[in-house]
This record gives structure tokens, C-alpha cells and sequence, in this order.
């Protein structure tokens, strides 16, 4: 008799101990959040720079007379350059 309540003490021990100290279960880990187009960053760029283009070309279609003029070469426009 006392065998069995060995037995038993030694395999509630054993239950015991695996409850306490299994490896803990893997949570599924949480699907990324679906971005949308307006939390997309190069998304927003792009549109920006599209509605800059369009802007540009129907500005240069109104007035095709006020090209910005190029100054010597340096990209300043404009500028006087001392002589040397």
C-alpha cells in the first residue's frame, strides 16, 4: 500500500512540476498591420512628386514665356560674379 501512495506522490510531483515549468506556448505572433496607401511613405512621396510634376507642366502650358533663365553654368541665376 504504501508502494501506490509513493507512486502516486511521485507522479503528482512529476504533474506538478510540468505545470510549473512547461515551455510556456508560442502565442501565434500578431499579422503585421495592412498598411494603407495613406501610411505608406514612399506611396505619399510619390504622389507628391506627381502632383508637383502636373502643377509644373500646367504652369509651363499657361505661361510658356517665363522660363526661369539659366544662369553661367554654376545652376545661381542671376547672380553677379565678382572679376577676379
Amino acid at each position: 500500500m504504501a508502494r501506490v501512495i509513493l507512486l502516486i506522490l511521485i507522479i503528482a510531483t512529476i504533474v506538478a512540476f510540468w505545470v510549473a515549468f512547461r515551455p510556456k506556448r508560442v502565442q501565434p505572433s500578431q499579422q503585421p498591420m495592412i498598411k494603407g496607401p495613406d501610411d505608406d511613405e514612399e506611396f505619399l512621396w510619390k504622389l507628391e512628386r506627381d502632383a508637383f510634376k502636373k502643377r509644373r507642366e500646367q504652369d509651363r502650358k499657361q505661361h510658356p514665356d517665363e522660363r526661369p533663365q539659366e544662369g553661367p553654368g554654376d545652376g545661381r541665376a542671376g547672380e553677379a560674379h565678382p572679376e577676379a
